[in-house]
């Protein structure tokens, strides 16, 4: 089935379409004014109002230059004391760590905000937070916040009577029911949204409620009714020269097409939304629109349209259709360009963070390589989509706590009702007491008393041996802490860490160690490595987070503190390594693998993700810079940053190998430990 979820217009609308989000239209005149402004200014609250203007209009094209202006912006509001204009300058920079794709630190930046907000007495100020931290918790897919936080701004707005701030308001609800698959409370909202813009002749509004509307029809499977607003919505956003808009908008309309599997139609669309997403400089709008096309020369394999056979000598009609590159002929040569736009995607993905387009991107990839017969590198990049989509915990696992749930439940009430059995045999002895003899009596309650007792303890024994079985299952997917505080209350809170060390491994030659060996082989190999891995985790005090395919996520420092966590996750990569060395001196490079480890300390937040697919797992730029220090290290050694060496300095031997650059993080100092 070609049909797939609009994450290119949901994951950009969060951002784009609410007034709770600051202006993102690309004022270039204005923004050149400003810029020679700026050094101009004195120390002021003028000062200030421009550093957040050129944050918010950095947040889509340039997000890192909107941070810095942000916290420009924030460092003089807390050096003169004005703390009127720091709620706003926190959610300036919020809005750029969304649009980074880094929500926690994004999190961070908007209850800072709200909590200034409120002791300044700013209702409305609240409104607009509440609307962005219901954002930032629909890109971390935790609806449940979302909504709660979406009708906290609404309820605030519709007390201040604010027409545009409603409208965004409803849509932004709309958005979080559809991806719940609510699609009647969906378009109710989005519906809403459309006509408050329309009463206040809103354009941008109004074109990104059709665009959204056009999404959901296209979610629920009405593709007529999506194409029809989707024409409508692009129409409104050339009006008004919204070229992002126009861009998002242009690679739906692609998607809905391959819902219809009119392939070579959505390879217009998707080609023509590469193009507005290079001229604009908007890597979002890039990345899906590749995806889209390597999923569209898929579907020309898979659902060829009846008038066209696709085969090895076939060559489809493409006169009618304005393409960047004529379609390839045959079948190999369709998924082979597939792949290679893929690839292309996967990178663009990786660079903003994007974890919903790298998850659709592997998925297809995986399809490519299956029908182009190349399993091992199917498999792989099943192996990446479905650590992005359901992280290391499976299925099975979680249906069978379930069900060792519900019977607890089950034998619960059985014993609840034995108890009441019990408790009316005993007033029934009484009277019999009354009416037989002591003796006759005496002996009937001893056995009554007896058959029950054991009755109760065999209960309870099998009560507790499935409550032990289940508290089992648990704690081999969360943290014992995370698992008690699940137990006790049904929910679990992301929590803020500021003292860990993320550890990540990557097999270097997993690859080509993959090519020659068998599947079973290789799968038991990765069983062996990361066993042994958890082995010594667990030795350390350190937490397992995941595997990513033949990556090796881990952390020390929660949920519980330690004092010494950087001091133990070197020890453990120390002893990772160690073991590697010595497995591949016996195998050889062709029956296992070699590892490259790396290793950063600084603050995550984690928590558990999803409502039926949950997952413990860990976000923020430390995570990041870890697997930047992997992918900079070499195989067999361990590589580390200036905070870890910091920390450890002390404690092992490190070779400073100088400043190094980091894709997506500048020059920095890194370490490897002897």
């Amino acid at each position: 089935m070609m049909k797939r979820k609009l994450i290119i217009l949901l994951a950009a609308l969060c951002s784009l379409i609410s007034v709770h989000c600051s202006a993102k239209l690309h004022w270039q005149s204005k923004m050149d004014s400003l810029l020679k402004e700026l050094p101009r200014q004195n120390e002021d609250t003028n000062k200030i109002d421009i550093l957040i203007w050129l944050c918010n209009a950095h947040e889509n094209i340039n997000p890192d230059e909107g941070i810095k202006y942000a916290q420009e912006a924030i460092a003089l509001c807390t050096k003169k004391g004005w703390e009127a204009k720091l709620p706003k300058a926190y959610n300036s920079l919020g809005n750029c760590y969304v649009d980074k794709f880094d929500c926690p630190k994004a999190l961070g930046c908007f209850f800072k905000s709200m909590e200034l907000a409120k002791k300044n007495g700013d209702i409305r100020g609240v409104a607009i937070t509440a609307g962005n931290i219901g954002i930032a918790y629909s890109k971390l897919s935790d609806y449940i916040k979302a909504l709660e936080y979406h009708f906290v701004a609404l309820k605030i707005d519709e007390k201040l009577g604010r027409k545009a701030d409603l409208a965004a308001d409803y849509t932004n609800i709309g958005l979080v029911y559809s991806e719940q698959g609510d699609y009647k409370n969906a378009l109710e909202y989005c519906f809403k949204a459309l006509r408050l813009d329309e009463e206040m002749g809103y354009k941008n509004g109004i074109a990104a409620d059709y665009c959204s509307i056009g999404a959901i029809y296209n979610q629920e499977g009405d593709n007529e009714k999506a194409l029809e607003y989707l024409f409508t919505g692009l129409k409104a956003a050339e009006g008004v020269g919204n070229r992002r808009f126009v861009g998002n908008i242009t690679a739906n309309i692609g998607t809905v097409y391959d819902a219809q599997h009119e392939h070579v139609r959505a390879l217009t669309w998707h080609f023509r939304a590469l193009r507005i997403g290079e001229e604009i400089g908007d890597k979002a709008i890039e990345g899906g629109s590749l995806s889209g096309i390597g999923g569209s020369y898929i579907g020309l394999v898979t659902h060829p349209r009846s008038a066209v056979t696709v085969t090895d000598e076939s060559e489809l009609p493409v006169a009618q259709y304005e393409l960047d590159a004529p379609i390839p002929k045959g079948r190999s040569a369709l998924l082979h360009r597939a792949v290679e736009y893929l690839k292309r995607a996967v990178v663009i993905n990786e660079e903003v963070g994007d974890l919903c387009g790298l998850q659709k991107s592997y998925e297809y990839l995986s399809e490519a390589y299956t029908l182009l017969g190349k399993y091992k590198a199917a498999l792989e990049a099943s192996d990446y989509h479905h650590a992005l989509k359901d992280s290391v915990f499976s299925q099975e696992n979680k249906e069978e706590i379930l069900k060792m749930s519900m019977k607890n439940d089950y034998d619960r009430q059985r014993l609840t009702d034995s108890l009441k059995v019990a408790e009316d045999q005993k007033i029934a002895r009484v009277n019999l007491k009354k009416q037989k003899s002591y003796t006759y009596a005496g002996i009937a309650g001893v056995l009554l008393l007896g058959g029950f007792s054991f009755f109760v303890f065999k209960e309870r024994r099998k009560s507790e041996a499935e409550r032990k079985k289940s508290d089992g299952l648990l704690l081999n997917i969360l943290p014992e802490a995370v698992a008690q505080e699940l137990k006790a209350k049904g929910v679990t809170s992301a929590k803020h860490y500021d003292n860990v060390t993320v550890l990540f491994t990557d097999f270097v030659n997993f690859t080509q160690a993959s090519e020659s060996m068998n599947p079973q082989a290789l799968i038991d190999e990765l069983h062996t490595c990361f066993k042994k891995f958890d082995e010594i985790s667990e030795q350390y005090n350190i937490e397992k987070i995941k595997t990513i395919g033949d990556a090796y996520l881990a952390v020390a420092g929660l949920p519980t503190a330690d004092p010494e966590h950087a001091q133990h996750v070197v020890s453990a990569a120390k002893e990772i390594t160690e073991f590697m060395t010595d497995r591949l001196a016996k195998l050889g490079r062709e029956r296992t693998f070699e590892v490259r480890v790396g290793i950063h300390s600084g603050s995550v937040v984690a928590g558990v993700v999803g409502v039926k697919k949950f997952a413990y797992d860990i976000w923020g730029d430390t995570v990041n810079t870890a697997a930047r220090m992997e992918q900079n290290g070499e195989a067999g050694k361990i590589n580390i940053s200036q905070t870890t060496y910091e920390l450890v300095k002390d404690k092992f031997a490190c070779e400073y190998r100088g400043e190094v650059e980091a894709k997506g993080k500048g020059v920095m100092k890194m370490y490897y430990v002897s």
